[in-house]
C-alpha cells in the first residue's frame, strides 16, 4: 500500500501496489508505447498557429480499468479481515506489476477503437 499526499489541495491518497519488482516478464507483455515529445510539441504548434482549442484529460485509477492479461493470485493481508491467509485472484492491472502498463495501453486502444478512432501510424 502506497501512501500520499496530493500537495495541490492535500488530499490524502492510498493505492494498492503489487510487488512487480520481484517477478520476471517477458518483454511483449511490459512494452506500452508512448507518445514522443516531440509529437507532442508539433500538435501543440500546429494548433496554435490555426488557432484550435486544447483539451487535456486525466484517467483517474487507469490502471484499475484495465483487465489483467496473465493469472495472477496473492494471498490476503490483515486488512481484509476475516479474510486474511485466503488465496485470491487479481482480475485487474495494478500499479507495480510489469504488464500493467500494457494491458492499460491496450484496453485504452480498444475502447478508441470502437468509438471510430484508428491508430495513427507515426507514433
Amino acid at each position: 500500500m502506497i501512501f500520499d499526499v496530493k500537495m495541490e489541495d492535500f488530499r490524502c491518497e492510498a493505492r494498492l501496489v503489487a510487488g512487480g519488482h520481484a517477478t520476471k516478464a517477458p518483454a511483449t507483455l511490459t512494452y506500452a508505447s508512448v507518445v514522443s515529445r516531440e509529437t507532442v510539441r508539433i500538435a501543440l504548434l500546429i494548433a496554435a498557429l490555426n488557432d484550435i482549442d486544447i483539451w487535456a484529460a486525466d484517467v483517474l485509477n487507469a490502471y484499475i480499468t484495465a483487465p489483467c492479461r496473465e493469472k495472477i493470485w496473492t494471498t490476503l493481508g490483515k486488512e481484509f479481515g476475516d479474510d486474511c491467509g485466503e488465496k485470491a485472484i487479481v482480475v485487474r492491472a495494478l500499479y507495480g506489476l510489469k504488464s500493467s502498463g500494457a494491458a492499460f495501453r491496450a484496453h485504452l486502444a480498444g475502447c478508441l477503437r470502437e468509438m471510430g478512432y484508428k491508430l495513427c501510424p507515426a507514433d
